[in-house]
């Protein structure tokens, strides 16, 4: 998110406040594309916070599979995976969170 905050910054100027960042998140299709990775994260939460039924291997291997296909990247393509490819092109700190995700996903 701090990323493309940044990148939003850079072209319309600097979002005066939380809240109003808050705002641009939810409603300014500026941002829409992170929506996909936010319900993704609130899934994985709320997966393994769940006691009943408790998170099976099954689970998490689907979870683990969504995780993979989501964080593909696209320098011609549309939608999540082009403005992923776009923000790691821009940004180390989100390369870095990409090789932390990736290191994770090959050890599971």
């Amino acid at each position: 998110m701090d990323s493309e905050k940044a990148a939003y910054e850079a072209v319309f100027g600097t979002v005066s406040s939380s809240q109003k960042f808050l705002d641009l998140l939810m409603r300014d299709p500026w941002f829409a594309w992170l929506h996909s990775i936010s319900e993704l994260i609130v899934l994985i939460d709320e997966s393994l916070d769940a006691e009943e039924p408790p998170l099976s291997i099954r689970d998490a291997g689907r979870l683990t599979e969504q995780v993979r296909s989501l964080l593909k990247t696209s320098e011609t393509g549309v939608g999540f995976h082009k403005h992923y490819f776009d923000a790691l092109q821009r940004d180390p700190d989100v390369v870095m969170a990409h090789a932390d995700v990736v290191r994770v996903l090959k050890a599971s």
